[in-house]
Formats: C-alpha cells, structure tokens, sequence
C-alpha cells in the first residue's frame, strides 16, 4: 500500500460517522475491509475482531488494536425555541466551540452550527461552558423534534483533506484514531496473506468508546486474551507553544511508549529493531499509565504484556486535527516487522 493509497483509506475512515457509542456505520466500514484479509471478521459488542492464523498454544497470540469512536456531542433536548441542546462525549476542547459547523445524525443527517454570539455583544472571551452548548439548524421547533431526538450522536462538518495536494498531510475531524486503524490495515496489508508463516497469531480489535475510558478493549481484550498487545493511538505532536519535551515531531516515525504499566521488552524490541533497520522513531516515556487501551490490556484477565505506538497529531480533540501519512507508514512497518519476526 503506498502513500496515496493509504491517504486515500485514512480519508475514507476519518470521515465515517461514529461518534462514541454510535459506532456502527465506521465498524460496518472497518469490517467490510477487514473481511478482504480474512473470512474471521466480525462485530462482537461494538467492537471489530478479525481473527488471523490457527491459534494454539505454541503460538502466542497477539492483539493489535486502534480505536473505532471519535469524540463529538450528543443531543440532550430540544428548546421551545427549536434550538438542540447538546453535551460533550470524550474530552473536546471547548475553546473551538463558537460557530463550528456540526452534524446531527438523527433520522437523517442534519447540518447545523453551534450557536455564539457575535464579539460585538459578547461581554467576555470566557471558554463556552458544556450548559451553554446549543444548535441552531434553522429547523422549526416541531421539524426539529420530528427528526432529532435525545441521544442522537452529533458529529463535527469537517472532511478531510490534504493541507498540500499529495503530501500526505492530512486536516480533519477523527484522525484520532482513524489514522491508527488505517495504519493496522497496511500492516495486516503487507503481510500478503501469509499468516500461518508467523510465529504469532494475531487478532485485529478496533474498538469502541474509548474516549468514554477504554470500555471496548475492556471487553474485546477479554474476549481476546492475548498474550502479547500492541495499543496503535495518537499522541502530541510538536506545535506553535508545545513544550519539545513533551511532543513528538511530524515525519519523524512512531513514537514508541515507555512506562512502568508497558512491557518494557517489548518497547525495546521495536526501539532496537528501528535503529537496526534505520526505521525513524521517537521515545514517548509515560511515568505511569498511558491514556490509551494498552492501560487496560496490561490488566486483563491474568494480565497481557502491552506496548504503545503512537502516531503525532496535532491539535487533538478539534475538528482539525493534523497527520503526516508518512509517521503512519513507519509505524505500519514495524507492526509488519514485528508480526514477521518479534522474538519476545
């Protein structure tokens, strides 16, 4: 898969609707491709599960998993007035709030835009509180409750695309983590069928909510019981007023997670085998859990030993969030390296 081909999947994936907890149209979307690799393909509790090689107890077994959800809003009722009120999933910056254009996945998709006041009458620039989270879709109040109901997911209106044609730098809404579960298909991709050759075999989970505390790989990881297991996310990316220390660069490789809830064995195997094979990468030392499903992986059952890679994004949790394609194919490569030859 080259790089045109692997933006053109990150875009077709990012732009799937599945906000948390409304995941279904982006599982349906993931199982469809993942059913190109194996007839092992489903949708079990929310979460995606494509199974790869005979399992048995010679082999260890592996999961990778990126998550499926994308933080948005939910619709909590509607006013007299027609306006739909709303409240956050997952931890969205609220600065970008005033006038972001937005979806409303009812009984159809609805366009709308979240309601701010012009800065001529606004008396201060305080951050939008979440109980002042109001859409106007220009519906009447009774259209308006025809078609929107409590609990419908709401989405951000912004597809993405390429902030210069074909570089692969890609803007928009959910690359955390679409941008992960394209990533495990390039991988699985440059496998070419051969999975019983493997010293592994493997599950693929993306799973769901995990903006609402790694509900999904809870359950897949324990339906799963993996041995080993790889969390693909997102994390920093080096920006205007970002402390270095902390971010990761763009076009730099796969940040590989330390900390004290990771195996460090396994983040060593992918550090060494980068610097062997000249494979760009990045350290991103944790000093305790990660913020990703690996946290719950660690613990499953009798414990499975875990490991992060991660992907740098800029501006996370917006409708803008940005990607190299390139940090997504070295990160592919060493998910492939790993499956093929991992000595652990």
């Amino acid at each position: 898969m080259d790089k045109k081909e692997l933006t053109s999947l990150i875009k077709q994936i990012a732009d799937c609707r599945g906000v948390s907890g409304s995941e279904e149209p982006v599982a349906q979307l993931c199982r469809d491709i993942m059913s190109r690799y194996t007839c092992n393909a489903e949708i079990k509790n929310g979460n995606v599960l494509a199974h790869f090689g005979s399992r048995s107890p010679e082999k260890p077994h592996v999961l990778i998993d990126a998550h499926l959800d994308r933080v948005g809003l939910i619709a909590t009722y509607i006013t007299e007035e027609g306006f739909v009120k709303a409240d956050c999933l997952g931890g969205l910056d609220r600065r970008i709030f005033p006038a972001q254009r937005v979806i409303i996945h009812g009984e159809e998709d609805i366009c709308g835009v979240i309601c701010t006041l012009p800065p001529h009458l606004k008396k201060d620039s305080s951050v939008m509180d979440k109980d002042q989270i109001y859409i106007d879709t220009m519906l009447s109040p009774a259209r308006a409750r025809k078609l929107i109901h409590p609990g419908d997911g709401i989405s951000f209106d912004s597809p993405c695309h390429e902030l210069i044609p074909d570089s692969g730098r890609i803007c928009g809404a959910a690359l955390d983590d679409r941008c992960g579960i394209a990533c495990i298909i390039a991988a699985v991709d440059a496998l070419g069928g051969k999975y019983d050759e493997l010293p592994f075999t493997f599950t693929v989970m993306f799973s769901t909510q995990e903006e609402l505390g790694e509900r999904g790989a809870c359950i897949g990881a324990f339906e799963v019981d993996p041995d080993i297991s790889i969390a693909v996310d997102v994390s920093f990316a080096m920006s205007m007023g970002e402390n270095p220390r902390k971010c990761g660069e763009m076009a730099k490789g796969c940040m590989i997670g330390y900390a004290p809830s990771l195996d460090r064995r396994l983040s060593k195997w992918f550090t060494e085998y980068a610097e062997k094979n000249n494979i760009p990468f990045q350290y991103e030392v944790m000093n305790g859990t990660t913020g990703t499903n690996a946290d719950r992986f660690s613990v499953n059952r009798c414990g499975s030993r875990a490991v992060t890679l991660s992907i740098p994004l800029r501006y996370m949790h917006t409708p803008a969030e940005v990607i190299d394609a390139e940090d997504v194919i070295l990160t592919a490569k060493l998910i492939t390296a790993f499956l093929k030859e991992g000595a652990i």
